[in-house]
């Protein structure tokens, strides 16, 4: 445990769940006001930082950086191929495509980006999938990769540790050991937690709305603070059992469900036209990306984009000290290229999927008079719950959604606790249980206070503020990451001798490239 950076930014959280309970509607004003400063002066620093990370990413992936393993030459992953994704993607966006994957589609259509389409048009509908797909897909898993692959570098492959601020140390040398580091640390405790916090609010607000529109429980700001404290106990339980038993069965448990819906509305609802939507609103997207990477709205539209895009680019930056550091403490032993594309590909697959089956189906409703527009209106949790009311077995698919939301609340709240703990025990792959309980419980606490200050709107302004700063740190650790790669040394690199040892080459490698286990054998049998 760290003392310093434990009980400091636990005071400073401490502080901040008492100004919500005690001083709300100071809460709510500060909170509004500062975000508009941020997003008003800075959106344009959102919108090129994040097109920045997918640059970057690509080139390391496919320059020779690509071949460097993380860790020891001679590791292999800790997990398979199916349990990372599952589990990186529970962390990174479970709860946010259980509530905005019907409803956001809908939005955009009711109100498209400004110059695109006339607002409830079939073109709109196309413009609302694009849109979704550009929120949901490259962007955001891009920032997580930069960040974890910079954790994991410094982590497993210079022998560091798991904290923040051990990626600037080719920056700031042995400083980041005392006060600046720690200061760093600190900053993405709070981004993790008010990050953290937004999940927990949403997946508190979407099972609240599940339970009224099932069995007719009252839906309120109460209730949804009960929902978070029921799932607070649950959550820490799970972290409790660690990454390999608790987080990584729920993971897996979570995918295989979520599946199943998938394969159920894409079969009962408008196959033909989810499969022609996805198609034109994919081309129409990958054709867009780069526009639609740098538009900051200076020529009009800039309360759309500041209301969606730089408000999405903020909130995954809350999440990347969370996301990145989690991902990074799950793929030991993957090279580079194996990392980016992993973490890229296959979680931007997964959402485009997503979104082209649920926010597909919504869209035709909507289109054939299905009054999802007016649902969403009221809450934005009732877009999906709206969805299914226009399918069959509607009570099962409900029940099925509930469940869901609440494993990932679960999966990536315990995730969030697991990686809290880390960066407040100086970096230690398996924090202490009191810091993880600690840690589970301001989580929840401080998802409850933004709920009573000013329901999902606080959740999201707060997380936006928090995650401002944040985007410096991510910045420097790009450059400190950079700097460290061009050291590697060039030549015979890890991949060859890996590639050599994959293919049964049995030429012996020099005692200098010799992993350590190796030479202990030959001095034992010497």
């Amino acid at each position: 445990m760290d003392p310093s950076v434990l009980y400091i930014s636990v005071t400073l959280s401490a502080l901040f769940v008492a100004w919500g309970v005690f001083f709300t509607d100071n809460l709510a004003s500060v909170a509004e006001a500062t975000l508009g400063r941020i997003i008003g002066n800075f959106g344009w620093l959102f919108v090129l930082t994040s097109s920045g990370f997918v640059l970057l990413a690509a080139v390391l992936a496919f320059s020779r950086f690509g071949r460097i393993r993380l860790g020891k030459d001679h590791e292999r992953p800790e997990f398979s191929t199916a349990s990372w994704v599952a589990m990186m993607f529970s962390a990174g966006m479970g709860i946010g495509l259980m509530f905005y994957g019907a409803s956001e589609p809908i939005m955009h259509m009711s109100s498209p980006p400004p110059g695109t389409a006339e607002a409830g048009s079939e073109e709109a509908a196309k413009v609302a999938l694009e849109y979704s797909y550009f929120h949901w897909a490259i962007h955001p898993w891009a920032m997580y990769a930069v960040a974890g692959l910079a954790l994991a570098y410094f982590g497993f492959r210079k022998s560091g540790n798991s904290l923040i601020s051990s990626a600037f140390r080719p920056l700031l040398g042995d400083r980041v050991d005392g006060p600046l580091g720690k200061s760093i640390d600190i900053l993405a405790i709070f981004a993790t937690l008010f990050g953290s916090a937004v999940s927990l609010g949403l997946g508190a607000l979407q099972i609240n709305s599940g339970l009224k529109t099932l069995w007719g429980i009252g839906e309120s700001t109460a209730f949804a603070v009960t929902i978070i404290a029921v799932l607070t106990v649950m959550f820490v339980f799970s972290a409790l059992s660690g990454v390999h038993r608790g987080i990584q069965w729920l993971s897996n448990g979570n995918m295989i469900l979520a599946g199943v819906l998938l394969l159920f509305v894409f079969v009962v609802g408008p196959t033909v036209f989810i499969l022609n939507s996805q198609t034109e609103a994919l081309g129409g997207y990958l054709a867009s990306l780069p526009k639609m990477s740098f538009t900051t709205g200076a020529f009009g539209g800039g309360d759309w984009l500041s209301g969606w895009t730089v408000f999405y680019w903020a909130w995954w930056i809350s999440w990347t000290p969370f996301v990145g550091t989690f991902i990074a403490r799950i793929s030991r032993g993957r090279t580079i290229r194996e990392f980016i594309v992993g973490v890229i590909v296959a979680p931007s697959v997964v959402s485009v999927v997503w979104f082209a089956i649920l926010g597909g189906t919504a869209l035709n409703r909507e289109m054939h008079g299905g009054g999802l527009s007016e649902a969403v209106a009221k809450g934005e949790e009732a877009g999906l719950f709206a969805t299914l009311q226009t399918l069959p077995w509607f009570p099962i698919t409900s029940f099925v959604v509930i469940v869901l939301v609440g494993l990932f609340f679960v999966s990536g709240a315990d995730a969030a606790s697991v990686v809290l703990g880390m960066l407040s025990s100086r970096g230690c792959m398996s924090p202490c249980r009191p810091v993880v309980i600690l840690w589970g419980a301001l989580t929840g606490l401080v998802a409850a206070v933004l709920l009573l200050a000013g329901g999902l709107e606080a959740v999201k302004q707060v997380a936006i503020i928090a995650a401002f700063p944040f985007l410096f740190v991510m910045i420097g650790m790009c450059v400190s990451l950079v700097k460290a790669l061009r050291a590697e040394p060039k030549g015979e690199s890890a991949a060859v001798r890996e590639g050599a040892a994959d293919a049964g080459d049995e030429r012996e490698p020099d005692d200098g490239a010799r992993p350590a286990e190796a030479m202990a054998d030959s001095k034992a049998v010497g």
